[in-house]
């Protein structure tokens, strides 16, 4: 696990092996089973989560009673509900395992004593922070300016592990088109 972080974190910024050794020991793991809840809608989120290995996916429930997929994360991403942990306010989405996952995570009082013993790492999480605004950004332009069969082609070149790892329905639901659209658009990408 701490090797898979220091490669993780050498993407970024490089760092001592002391610098990792005494971040790793503020990082506890857990795993999460399939379809389990690493946060439900109205708590307030107390933890960054780095997915070592497994799939992840944050999401809404609609007025309709839809569940609307806003993010998927998976094996060497770090998630969270930026705006419940950063603010300390309740979450208005869930994130939940798709399948076993096992994660690295810290809690937001742990990563600000980080940021002063280690302030190359408040580099590396605004890094990170910044391409998830781009990724998000992407995902806005994407999506007003694409048609359906064109996000579904983007998202597949993309993001070829989630069509592997994640179920159609909820890449459906992510991408804003029905699921047998889905399936049409599969079947013709053939």
């Amino acid at each position: 696990m701490k090797e898979q972080i220091k490669t993780y974190f050498a993407r970024y910024v490089e760092f001592s092996n002391e610098e990792i050794d005494g971040i790793y020991s503020e990082l506890k793991a857990k795993v999460f089973q399939k379809k389990e809840l690493l946060l439900k809608e109205n708590t307030i989120c107390k933890y960054y989560y780095f997915i070592l290995k497994g799939v992840v996916r944050l999401y809404y429930v609609d007025q309709k009673g839809n569940e609307k997929i806003t993010q998927f994360a998976i094996d060497n991403w770090w998630v969270t509900h930026m705006e419940s942990f950063i603010r300390e306010a309740p979450s208005t989405q869930y994130l939940q395992a798709l399948e076993e996952t096992t994660v690295l995570y810290l809690s937001k009082e742990t990563l600000e004593k980080l940021y002063l013993k280690y302030p190359k790492l408040e580099r590396l999480f605004r890094i990170i922070t910044e391409n998830m605004l781009i990724a998000s950004l992407r995902k806005s332009d994407i999506f007003l300016q694409m048609r359906s069969k064109e996000r579904y082609t983007s998202f597949a070149r993309t993001f070829p592990d989630f069509m592997q790892r994640v179920p159609q329905y909820m890449i459906a639901s992510y991408l804003e088109i029905t699921p047998e659209y889905l399936s049409e658009l599969r079947r013709n990408s053939k």
